[in-house]
Order: structure tokens, then C-alpha cells, then sequence
């Protein structure tokens, strides 16, 4: 039997899935060389390299929408899995030690090999990021309480603080890593190809999949453990799904884009004004918003400081604070 809340969640989507089409359209026109419609559609079904526009869509803006929309869409759905594993409304991706796991290992790139080109992180970052979620949950297990968001948190934080140490000191004592490392930083979806793109679809895609199937454990974990256990549900394993597929979309989306704030923190926040607190719900729509919200901040970048650009983790950190700060006062609390 179809609910209201079900209208309401399938018209949410088809809406938002309209809407990160247009945005993606938006987002090959848009530029310091604007182009029109009709010449984006041309160059999609009719490329032409050797046309000056084609060779600007085609090369330099296909692969950033994409980086956009995948990036995007990784976060969204790894912020709503945090929240929900964890039952903390200010969970965000950064809390297994993604950020600061992959901010080591570029480092490390820029340091030990060389490497100075964003795209050349790509698999560092995703390797760094990965790693430090490993240990997060493989600490956070361990103890005769077994896991509980409070330890998961805690040692989330304890790896952060430890890397985030390591990752000063590189940056103190090396002009030429410093130099590097604050651009990939910031966040953004420039100087990456489709290559890069080949290394983390899969991951992001698995990771969504995963993510999609554990939304029912995530409503039954919403009503307490011994409620979710008493119903035969298992815990554990909902835990341990839902922190792999937030290694793999976290790992996968700081690789290609650089550590994005505020994202995974804002989009189930907003979402839930909408569809309540359904997880099926939050995770399938979360997805394009999320895309949009990134596509749109990286569009927004192009065409506030011209004939620069404000990379597009600014752009969503500076529009994201006081988007957030006014969603939990009109909702008076913040809740899950």
C-alpha cells in the first residue's frame, strides 16, 4: 500500500534526478567561455575536437560534471550512513579519519614521489583515506563493549587528531609540499581527467549499493540496539556493511575532489525536513541532491570572482555553515 510519505519520497526523487540533469547541462555551459545549449548537445552526439567549444566541453568540463556528480553523490550518501550508524546528528564522512588519512598520503606523494599533479594523488588519496577508516573500525571493534557509536566517534577522533599532527609537521617543514597541498586542500573538481574517474566509479558505486541496501538496518538501529536486536535484527552486521561502503564512497570521493566539508553534514539535514526519517528515503534522494549541491557550488565558483575561480569546497563551506546554522534553528533541535 502506497503512503503519503511514499508520494511525497518518490516525487522528491523524480524531482531531484530532473533537476541534477539540468544542473549537469548547466554546469558544460557554464564557464569562462560560456557556451550555448544547443552546442553542449551538439558536442555530446556529434564531437568535434577540432571545434573550439567541443574541445572545452568535451576535455575539460565532461570530467569535472562527472567528478562533480560522483563526488557529490558519494558524500551525501556517506554523511546519511554516518548519522544513522552512529545515531550523531553531527557525524560527517571526516569522522572515520577520511580527510586526515588521505591529507597524509598526498603528502606522502608530494614528499617521497614527486608528484605534483592533483590527478597523480588520485590513488594515494583514496589508499590514505582508506587505511585510516580501516583502523578507525578495526579499533572501535575491539574492547569486551564491542562497538558503540560513543567508542566509534571517539576513535574517529583520536586518529584524526594523531594524522592531522603528522600532516602539520610535514607541512612546517616543507615549503614545496605546502605549496602543493593547499590547493588539492581546498576541495575542488579542476585539473582531473576521466582517467581519474575510471579509478573511483566502482568504488562509489559498489559503496551506493551497499549504502541503498542497508537502509531497513539503519531504521531498526534509529529505535535503539536492543529494540533493532530484539527484532532479530543484527546490529553487527549493519555496522560493519555501513562503515565498508563509507570507506569505499568517502575514500573514493576525497581522492578525486579533495577533502569536501559540510556536504555530508548538510544534505540528510535538509532531507529530513522533507521525508522524515526513513533511510530508503534519505539515501535515495540524498544521492543527486547531494551531486547537485556540488555541481551547483562548483558552477557558482566559476562566475563570482571572474576572471578566476573559487574552487568548489569553498564555495560549499562558506554557503553550507549558514545554510545549516538556520535548519536547526527553524527546526529548534536537531534530531535524527
Amino acid at each position: 500500500m502506497t503512503t503519503a510519505r511514499d508520494r511525497r519520497g518518490r516525487l522528491l526523487l523524480t524531482g531531484a534526478i530532473a533537476l541534477l540533469a539540468v544542473m549537469a547541462v548547466v554546469s558544460l555551459m557554464i564557464g569562462a567561455r560560456s557556451v550555448a545549449p544547443s552546442v553542449v548537445i551538439d558536442a555530446l552526439l556529434r564531437p568535434d575536437l577540432s571545434l573550439a567549444d567541443h574541445s572545452v566541453i568535451l576535455t575539460q568540463r565532461v570530467p569535472r560534471t562527472v567528478i562533480g556528480i560522483l563526488a557529490g553523490a558519494a558524500l551525501a550518501l556517506a554523511g546519511t550512513l554516518m548519522q544513522g550508524l552512529t545515531r550523531n546528528p553531527l557525524a560527517d564522512p571526516g569522522l572515520l579519519g577520511v580527510n586526515a588519512g588521505a591529507s597524509v598520503a598526498v603528502l606522502a606523494a608530494i614528499t617521497v614521489f614527486g608528484i605534483t599533479a592533483p590527478a597523480g594523488f588520485v590513488w594515494f588519496a583514496f589508499g590514505g583515506a582508506a587505511l585510516a577508516s580501516i583502523a578507525v573500525a578495526l579499533i572501535g571493534t575491539r574492547g569486551p563493549d564491542g562497538t558503540s557509536p560513543a567508542k566509534l566517534a571517539l576513535t574517529g577522533a583520536a586518529v584524526t587528531a594523531g594524522l592531522t599532527a603528522v600532516t602539520t609537521l610535514i607541512l612546517t617543514t616543507s615549503i614545496t609540499a605546502f605549496d602543493v597541498f593547499r590547493y588539492w586542500q581546498v576541495g575542488g573538481l579542476t585539473a582531473r581527467g576521466m582517467d581519474t574517474v575510471a579509478v573511483v566509479v566502482i568504488p562509489i558505486l559498489v559503496g551506493a549499493v551497499i549504502a541503498v541496501t542497508s537502509a531497513r538496518g539503519l531504521d531498526l538501529l534509529a529505535l535503539g540496539e536492543d529494540t533493532a536486536t530484539g527484532l532479530g535484527h543484527s546490529v553487527a552486521r549493519t555496522r560493519v556493511l555501513g562503515i565498508v561502503a563509507t570507506v569505499l564512497l568517502c575514500g573514493a570521493a576525497t581522492s578525486i575532489a579533495g577533502p569536501i566539508v559540510f556536504l555530508g553534514l548538510l544534505v540528510p539535514h535538509a532531507l529530513r525536513a522533507l521525508v522524515g526519517g526513513e533511510y530508503r528515503w534519505l539515501l535515495a534522494i540524498g544521492a543527486p541532491v547531494g551531486a547537485i549541491v556540488l555541481l551547483a557550488a562548483d558552477v557558482l565558483g566559476r562566475v563570482i570572482a571572474p576572471p578566476g575561480e573559487i574552487q568548489a569546497g569553498l564555495v560549499v563551506a562558506f554557503v553550507g555553515a549558514p545554510v545549516l546554522i538556520s535548519l536547526v534553528l527553524r527546526r529548534g533541535r536537531v534530531s535524527l
